[in-house]
């Protein structure tokens, strides 16, 4: 059987579409793995890119994507609305099916051996492949972006697992690792007021004593004339979509706001959806059926949560 693990890297452009083809170019028909989307956010300043197949294949493909990003990606002169630290910011493994966490780890970390020998990129391993537990968080390492890293890189528990401690002047430093499947969802609000949403997601997030497994904050997009809590469910099966969504409309209330639509960004686990229609299902006393097609879950997962650009695709199991 084969081996399947989703990787998902991120890069810090997504305004120029013709950088982003070039820079994306080596990870298409490849062998051994598929190139499933690449999505460019021009508020966000920011692409990700979806590998689904044997992450062990994606190594040398992934090598000639960090070279073209750092031709083509200056982090001086980067502005966006996500945080963001490096060219590519951000590498995850993710198993998938016939393959181990274990697995997945060795990959981030030849990834991260080749990357910092190669292109003298500093690399700091995260999630379940952190070496120390400052590290487990992804926001714990971002933290100071790309601005305040020239300084945060030389204190001695900030040394990075590979590489020298000072960035790459033009490229920054990048975070690898291996994590389970979480789902960066985002809510837009009917308000081009920030505060909004900020407001809503320090009222949902772990940090600030909102929910468990809940990364959340708040962007602008200049080009929907709204504002988004923007997110990361790192665990649906504790705290499900429809829940977040649902304390999100309720928190919008007081600052009599609505809700207009949301986004996954990336692939999304049939389970994370199936959760959700069924609670939607249930509490208008409907059937819920757990063997309904794809097609089914995604028009009701785009009636409930007001998905939009949702499309089958975008669930996992629609392309393994």
């Amino acid at each position: 059987m084969n081996r399947i693990a989703q990787c998902v890297p991120n890069i810090s452009e997504g305004r120029n579409l013709d950088i982003i083809e070039y820079i994306v170019e080596p990870l298409k028909n490849q062998q051994g793995f598929q190139l499933i989307s690449y999505e460019p956010d021009q508020d966000y300043h920011r692409t990700v890119i979806t590998l689904i197949g044997d992450p062990h294949f994606m190594i040398l493909p992934l090598i000639e994507f960090f070279r073209r990003a750092i031709e083509k990606i200056d982090m001086r002169m980067h502005k966006g609305e996500h945080p963001r630290m490096g060219a590519v910011d951000v590498v995850p493994f993710i198993p998938i099916s016939n393959i181990t966490m274990e697995e997945c780890i060795e990959c981030a970390k030849d990834l991260a051996i080749h990357v910092s020998y190669m292109h003298q990129i500093p690399v700091y391993l995260y999630a379940k492949a952190a070496t120390q537990d400052n590290r487990i968080q992804l926001p714990d390492i971002r933290k100071g972006e790309f601005e305040g890293m020239s300084t945060k890189i030389t204190l001695p528990e900030w040394k990075p697992d590979y590489g020298q401690p000072m960035i790459h002047p033009t490229f920054g430093v990048v975070a690898i690792g291996a994590r389970m499947p979480l789902v960066a969802y985002n809510i837009d609000l009917n308000t081009t007021d920030e505060k909004v949403a900020s407001f809503i997601a320090k009222a949902i997030r772990q940090s600030s004593g909102g929910f468990q497994y809940i990364q959340a904050g708040p962007a602008t997009l200049s080009e929907m004339n709204c504002v988004q809590v923007t997110m990361n469910i790192l665990d649906y099966k504790k705290n499900p979509i429809y829940r977040i969504f649902e304390t999100v409309v309720m928190e919008a209330k007081r600052y009599q706001v609505s809700i207009t639509g949301s986004e996954v960004i990336g692939l999304i686990p049939q389970e994370a959806l199936m959760d959700s229609v069924k609670y939607y299902m249930q509490s208008s006393q409907q059937t819920y059926d757990k063997q309904m097609s794809l097609e089914t879950l995604t028009e009701l997962s785009i009636k409930h949560l007001k998905l939009r650009g949702f499309s089958k695709h975008k669930i996992i199991e629609a392309n393994v």
